[in-house]
């Protein structure tokens, strides 16, 4: 059997890093773990190639040697995998197609042969067990929940890592939180599934084998779901095996705010390597978040709990949302102040989504507003529902919060903020600098402090981190790298380059 795994493309996201890529002379942030993951689940008897758009075109020809073509993909990534499906129902070529896009929107692609819904661990197996009787179905649904303890390492050996910023490894699925936007409940349950310290282990020693250094995703949804086992079994033996290993990765991962609240965990986890997190703060708000169920947010200073992780030795990245029912057009200008008060540096700011299978899109359908189908995409400005606060108001706020948020004078000044803030824990950044940081360093150099816009305020940083604490300064280059790419997406979001302000 000739089988070609298929990654879709991403569009031009937060997430994609896409204009941060040429610094360091990579395709792609990370690459697809889940069709690794489905790889390593196959007859290993079979002939397989992966392909992520990401990194490389699709052919015709590859294509028409396989037997088939597997798919799966996130919901942003809807239009990329529909492409690809159409083309190989167009070429007489069969196609199985599974993850969360098609999980939550099975029913909008006529195009797929078989559709493999839920978690691999559960669909896949039967799936398998039916072609070999040569009577697979068109749709399988889970059954059930699986437990992580069968899910197999990655199989590493079909990507090039050269091409990618990080790698990424899964720890967990689920969250015991229930946000009336999120699909995670949805896709996973409540109760976070774990996999065994073992197996962390293994999967990191598989990159290590494989050669990988430098950065390491945990992709898990809330990292801290299951606090208890962290603490006594997975940090622990992270921990043990960095210090035999010397140290080859950092890792960062998402986790909620109450991760503030347990200093400990925050002591381990930075212990063991991990330098950033990214946090779901969403609003200011206290309506907003109560009214969306995010109480672990609610009734707490935001700024401090920030603050206090930045001190702690973790970086955080926030996600921020716009749209909410509860929500006033005094909104951005809160959301702006929030933002440059707790120094966080890389602030995804988006449109409310409203997600297929989530608490919020039943609640809307009930209610008339749901006009079309939400791309996945947060910062798409062609709403997908009625929001209570007018459309345009609500689009124009937008638009002025990311023109502002990310134009240099406000973007430098929030990481200045953050400098100050943080407290590098931990070995030094020098001694993990790679070929790529310095390639990346004289391309920050050329494209931000003499040719950008920004390069009075790049100077200033520059020469402030080198001056007073000159350990950060990697990160800073890497930090301002970043903000090119997120002002680059908000002048893609508001249309033009706008107007500061």
């Amino acid at each position: 059997m000739k089988v070609l795994l298929v990654y879709p493309k991403y569009p031009d996201t937060y997430w994609s890093f896409r204009h941060a890529m040429p610094f360091i002379g990579k395709k792609a942030a990370f690459p697809p773990l889940g069709l690794l993951t489905v790889a390593a689940m196959l007859p290993q008897s079979w002939e397989m190639r992966l392909i992520d758009l990401n990194v490389e075109p699709l052919s015709d020809a590859d294509i028409f040697r396989a037997d088939y073509v597997f798919v799966s993909a996130m919901t942003v990534q809807r239009e990329s995998a529909r492409q690809v499906l159409s083309r190989c129902r167009d070429m007489r070529v069969k196609t199985v197609a599974g993850g969360p896009l098609f999980s939550t929107c099975h029913d909008e692609f006529p195009e797929a042969n078989h559709l493999l819904l839920g978690e691999a661990e559960e669909t896949l197996p039967r799936f398998l067990a039916d072609l070999d009787k040569e009577a697979p179905q068109r749709l399988y649904r889970p059954e059930g929940r699986p437990d992580l303890s069968s899910t197999p390492i990655p199989k590493w050996s079909l990507i090039d890592m050269r091409h990618y910023a990080s790698m990424n490894i899964q720890y967990s699925r689920g969250c015991p939180f229930d946000c009336e936007f999120c699909d995670i409940t949805q896709l996973f349950g409540h109760r976070p599934r774990t996999k065994n310290p073992e197996q962390v282990i293994a999967e990191l020693e598989a990159l290590y084998a494989a050669g990988w250094r430098g950065g390491v995703f945990f992709v898990d949804d809330n990292f801290i779901g299951d606090k208890g086992k962290l603490k006594k079994e997975v940090l622990p033996a992270i921990l043990s095996w960095m210090k035999v290993r010397g140290y080859p990765f950092f890792f960062y991962t998402e986790a909620s705010i109450n991760l503030a609240d347990d200093p400990q965990l925050i002591e381990m986890m930075v212990a063991a390597g991990f330098q950033e997190v990214f946090i779901g703060i969403e609003s200011p708000e206290e309506d907003s978040l109560k009214e969306t169920g995010k109480l672990q947010n609610y009734n707490r200073d935001l700024v401090a709990s920030v603050h206090y992780l930045q001190r702690a030795g973790l970086q955080v990245q926030g996600g921020f949302i716009v749209g909410f029912d509860s929500d006033s057009p005094a909104i951005f200008e809160k959301q702006f102040r929030f933002i440059q008060e707790s120094g966080i540096v890389t602030a995804m700011v988006g449109v409310l989504m409203v997600l297929r299978g989530t608490k919020l899109y039943n609640r809307l359908c009930r209610e008339g507003r749901i006009i079309s189908t939400c791309s996945g995409n947060n910062t798409d400005t062609a709403l997908t529902y009625i929001p209570k606060m007018g459309p345009e108001v609500l689009i124009e706020g937008y638009q002025r919060l990311m023109r502002t948020i990310y134009s240099p004078e406000h973007f430098y000044a929030r990481l200045m903020t953050f400098l100050k803030q943080y407290r590098l824990l931990g070995p030094s950044p020098f001694s993990m600098l790679q070929r790529r940081d310095i390639r990346a360093f004289f391309r920050s150099v050329l494209f931000l402090g003499i040719l950008g816009k920004e390069r009075l305020h790049y100077w200033k940083i520059f020469l402030w981190t080198l001056v007073r604490k000159p350990r950060l300064l990697p990160l800073t280059i890497t930090l301002t790298i970043y903000g090119f790419h997120f002002r680059t997406v908000a002048e893609e979001i508001c249309g033009s380059h706008g107007r500061d302000r």
